[in-house]
């Protein structure tokens, strides 16, 4: 279906001479089971247990966990061969089979040799209930569609070349520019959800990818009874239709409509953290390095996965996103600041868990904040959000006076690459300039024939 940047990283993984079984992690319908399939066109034999549809798989690992016994009882169950060093054996929606999760622990001691991932819609919370087998098994995380993998999906995979391969503080040629402030407007309505994206680009119509999205919105609705108490699935509702209101400023209980206390309704916010629908964005003083140190847990902000789906839920028009994207820009700097962190998430370190952070000033008097703080290095570097040109810094440039390991500031917004003293100004479309080093390369395979 569509080339991403997880492709580079299973192939490696492959490869690797000292692997371990693999768990991919992510939301439910962010591509995960269709990059697996995808890998699994390199091996001479591919086999697929998914505990949902095949009920009778999850009993053969409530018995032993002996991996000789098990995949000769799944190789009879699925009348397939699964031989080490030619199969690649992929366990799906192993929610429904928590011990498979535990037997990768003995697929690494005792048959290291033979390929084994495992993924499911709800994986976190089955690791919850049975832990993970700690240096046993490795990790890669997946997120919906990033703007550059977009860009290739749909066509235009010059235009996202051109973008990764851009100078800071070098202007965009403006024919260039304004065509990526275009498609960027795009991507904000369509979203990063791979069957969203396929709809769009077999219909054109965006009608038919937010009807996929009123769908992927109703499944996390329906899996709520999965994995919530039945009382807590009044709040996870109000939870997952509230946020979207909320995103561009810190969260606070006390805004949720209703009757409500935090003790009711933190439980349920975790809950929608832990299933990847939303992510937090944790406050911290940005002085020390690692950047999550300091972190202040009772004070955060909060996205969505995934961009459309978030203005799906609000009942958003996104038609100015295709009619007007500047003045859609000027005037949802909410959406504008959504993306950047939706952004930071799929270019971060697929090897572990990402966390995004925000900084503001500590005084009541102030309203100085910073929308995130990214760690380079052993440098920190304040990130801010502006809708439309963004002229007034305020907030950067007090945070690069009390903040000697800061030393640049970085601005997104609609305007062209420029430079000047401490700040460093970059297009919206240009967040995968801070890809991490991990990902280069898998976002240069993008642009391979």
């Amino acid at each position: 279906m569509f080339k991403r940047i997880i492709d580079l990283h299973l192939r490696n993984w492959k490869n690797d001479p000292y692997r371990k079984p693999l768990l991919l992690r992510g939301a439910r319908q962010v591509g995960k089971t269709y990059a697996v399939r995808q890998l699994g066109q390199e091996f001479k034999n591919f086999v697929e247990v998914n505990f949902e549809q095949l009920e009778q798989a999850a009993a053969i690992f409530e018995k032993d966990l002996i991996p000789e016994k098990l995949i000769i009882a799944l190789s009879v169950l699925i009348n397939a061969p699964i031989v080490p060093g030619e199969t690649l054996l992929f366990l799906d929606e192993v929610q429904q089979a928590p011990r498979s999760i535990l037997a990768l622990r003995y697929f690494y001691e005792q048959m290291p040799e033979l390929h084994v991932i495992a993924a499911g819609s709800l994986l976190e919370f089955a690791i919850e209930k049975v832990g993970v087998p700690v240096g046993r098994v490795s990790m890669l995380y997946m997120y919906p569609l990033s703007l550059m993998e977009y860009l290739v999906a749909t066509g235009d995979t010059l235009l996202a070349k051109a973008i990764f391969n851009h100078s800071a503080g070098v202007p965009m040629e403006e024919p260039i520019h304004s065509k990526a402030l275009e498609k960027l407007g795009e991507y904000l309505s369509i979203g990063g959800m791979p069957e969203t994206v396929l709809r769009w680009t077999q219909t054109k119509d965006p009608n038919a990818s937010l009807k996929v999205l009123q769908q992927i919105s109703e499944a996390y609705k329906q899996d709520f009874k999965k994995y919530a108490k039945k009382s807590q699935i009044k709040y996870l509702e109000l939870l997952f239709r509230q946020p979207p209101h909320l995103i561009g400023r810190e969260f606070s209980y006390r805004e949720i409509h209703g009757e409500y206390r935090k003790r009711e309704l933190a439980p349920a916010l975790e809950l929608l953290q832990r299933a990847n629908i939303i992510h937090m964005i944790y406050h911290t003083s940005g002085q020390g390095i690692p950047i999550g140190a300091d972190v202040n847990f009772d004070s955060f902000k909060i996205i969505y996965l995934d961009i459309a789906l978030c203005q799906s839920i609000l009942g958003s028009d996104v038609s100015i996103w295709f009619l007007n994207p500047l003045e859609g820009f000027k005037n949802r700097g909410e959406i504008a600041e959504a993306f950047i962190g939706q952004e930071l998430l799929c270019y971060s370190n697929p090897n572990s868990s990402a966390r995004l952070h925000f900084w503001k000033r500590q005084q009541k008097s102030s309203n100085a904040e910073i929308d995130y703080l990214v760690q380079k290095g052993d440098q920190i570097l304040p990130i801010e959000v502006k809708s439309g040109h963004g002229n007034t810094l305020r907030s950067l440039s007090l945070f690069l006076e009390t903040h000697p390991k800061s030393r640049t500031g970085i601005r997104f917004s609609s305007l062209d690459y420029s430079m000047l003293d401490d700040l460093d100004s970059r297009p919206l479309y240009a967040a995968v300039s801070l890809a991490h080093e991990s990902q280069k390369e898998a976002i240069e395979s993008l642009f391979s024939s």
